[in-house]
């Protein structure tokens, strides 16, 4: 692991250490939006096996189960948070399984998800946008579907005024990458990368993945500390969907299963 992507995990063990010192588990409410119900109704009904990289505390994944998944197994790279969306899976009986994996290195073969779920402050992360998209393609089955649900990347331009949205002069939108500097943020002093709307929806394209749907929505999926600001009162982006279908041939590598993975696919 490179050094940034190191001091990235070490800043989120440390957030959801804070998570359960302060609140003493994960939450279980119902975290889906009313916009990804609409586009996954279908999908859903199916019950497909879910694969949710950067799963983070698995708040998603009992959701997903609730509304129709048959199984979700999450990866993420924080020990703690992989650990806690377990217990919490376990308590509430819930179909989830996590391992503790790396994006791209998920340890899961090639082609075993229906629909790979992810978003909600997970691009971010990624300092390598095609290598993503590559591994998110590789994940689904033929047939199978992508769902990103997303922090739109113009968000990071607006400020936080309440009497009128004015754009940070700290900020670009065509930037490589930033500090996190907000110390209300859980991972404060975190590098982020920043990627543009159309570089995001082009890897996904060259990953191999048909677009089927997108959109912008001017209500952020998550509002820090239930923040108001000017910014998000229906007049700018906030966030967006995209919603990708593999093709039907079958994946190009063949990858194995590795113990991580294949535990969780018992």
């Amino acid at each position: 692991m490179d050094p940034t992507s190191l001091g990235n995990r070490i800043a989120w063990d440390e957030a959801y250490r804070e998570q359960l010192r302060f609140f003493g588990g994960l939450p279980s409410d119902d975290t889906l939006t009313p916009d990804e119900y609409e586009l996954l109704r279908d999908v859903l009904a199916a019950q497909p096996l879910v694969v949710h990289p950067q799963s983070g505390n698995g708040e998603d994944d009992i959701a997903l189960v609730r509304a129709g998944a048959r199984a979700v197994i999450g990866a993420d790279y924080s020990e703690i948070a992989v650990t806690e969306a377990q217990a919490r899976a376990d308590r509430l009986g819930a179909a989830c399984r996590y391992a503790l994996a790396t994006v791209p290195g998920v340890p899961l073969r090639d082609g075993c998800a229906d629909l790979v779920y992810t978003g909600k402050g997970a691009l971010i992360w990624m300092p390598d946008i095609d290598a993503w998209a590559a591994e998110m393609a590789r994940l689904l089955r033929p047939g199978g579907h992508l769902f990103v649900y997303e922090g739109h990347p113009a968000t990071e331009l607006w400020t936080w005024d309440l009497d009128e949205p004015r754009i940070r002069p700290d900020r670009d939108y065509f930037g490589r990458s930033f500090v996190c500097d907000d110390s209300s943020f859980p991972a404060h002093g975190a590098v982020m990368w920043q990627w543009t709307l159309g570089r995001t929806v082009t890897a996904v394209v060259r990953a191999g993945l048909e677009v089927r749907h997108l959109a912008e929505y001017p209500e952020p999926f998550w509002r820090m500390g239930d923040v108001d600001a000017a910014a998000f009162r229906g007049r700018l982006p906030n966030a967006f969907a995209l919603l990708a279908r593999a093709g039907t041939a079958a994946p190009v590598s063949g990858g194995a299963v590795g113990a991580a993975g294949a535990a969780a696919l018992r």
